[in-house]
């Protein structure tokens, strides 16, 4: 970025890059960047990808001008995008209620199945899947609410990803949030890059897990909670 042009002058996407390189920050498509856009900025955002996207629709040869079921179609699309399918992008964690574990609770706890929407990050095509979560929490353990558990999986998955990235990235927030002493998390999911494109395949579904602490070393344990989402 040149430290002459100013700001003003400087696409706001170069400008969050820019603090993205100086911090030495990774931003593949799954990451999180929310702390390095500034005020207004997210505005600003989408507006150049509305641009961006109207040129696209240009090279696509699609007359924008006189068709009217696109005319505003580049600015849809960047809300879309910005605000919406891949917002977890761009939007700081969502505020999460913590209490202790009072009652020193340390049975098997299942959340699901929990509705996710993600997309591919190699086609950009939707996925759409059911989550489960198994916790075994311990007496030092953080408890949350139900409901906060559907945010935390729609704040990671809005987002471009592989289901297995995914999965682990959910794996790791829930373990650092609650620190339980097992963490169990089963995903199915359609992929619609299967579905609409290539293979065109209407039927293949992915499932993968993830087994941590508890779950992973006591297999009866791990047969009880896939037993139960079984069932649901």
């Amino acid at each position: 970025m040149s430290s002459s042009a100013p700001p003003e002058k400087i696409p706001v996407s170069e400008r969050i890059r820019y603090r993205l390189v100086g911090a030495e920050c990774r931003h593949h498509a799954n990451d999180n960047i929310a702390a390095y856009i500034e005020d207004g900025e997210l505005d600003e955002l989408q507006a150049e990808v509305q641009a961006k996207m109207q040129e696209v629709l240009k090279s696509l040869v699609i007359d924008t001008e006189s068709d009217h079921n696109t005319q505003e179609t580049a600015k849809r699309v960047a809300k879309m995008f910005v605000r919406e399918v891949f917002k977890g992008r761009y939007l700081p964690m969502p505020a999460v209620t913590e209490f202790p574990n009072v009652e020193r609770l340390n049975e098997l706890m299942i959340v699901g199945p929990i509705t996710v929407r993600s997309a591919c990050s190699h086609h950009l095509c939707p996925i759409m899947g059911r989550v489960w979560i198994g916790l075994l929490p311990n007496e030092h353990s953080n408890l949350i609410g139900l409901s906060k558990y559907a945010r935390i999986c729609d704040w990671i998955m809005s987002r471009p990803q592989i289901q297995e990235e995914a999965v682990t990235m959910l794996a790791n927030e829930l373990q650092e949030r609650v620190k339980p002493d097992g963490l169990a998390i089963v995903m199915e999911a359609d992929h619609f890059c299967m579905h609409w494109r290539g293979v065109k395949d209407s039927q293949a579904m992915m499932t993968n897990s993830v087994m941590r602490g508890a779950f992973l070393k006591d297999p009866d344990l791990r047969r009880e909670f896939l037993a139960l989402i079984s069932k649901k």
